[in-house]
């Protein structure tokens, strides 16, 4: 996948767990859980269906590297296909 299709699936998770219609604007930045009400069940529904939907297994220890859009994005664009 590319950066952008990249980015677009990780949104597209965070809609589904979030049950939100539509997504305020994320700022890439700015960690998740600041930006949206997130609780750590939710992140962890996000580690769950990256895995489900990706095929990419995040291991514990990693889970802060998921705080941020941007973060997340450059965390699966390094993992090995």
């Amino acid at each position: 996948m590319t950066e952008q299709e990249t980015r677009i699936a990780v949104l597209k998770i965070i809609q589904d767990v979030s049950g939100l219609d539509e997504l305020p604007e994320i700022k890439g930045d700015v960690p998740l859980r600041d930006q949206l009400e997130l609780d750590s069940m939710d992140f962890l529904d996000i580690v769950m269906e990256l895995r489900k939907r990706h095929k990419i297994e995040v291991p514990e220890a990693d889970y802060p590297k998921l705080a941020t859009l941007d973060s997340t994005v450059t965390y699966i664009m390094e993992r090995p296909a």
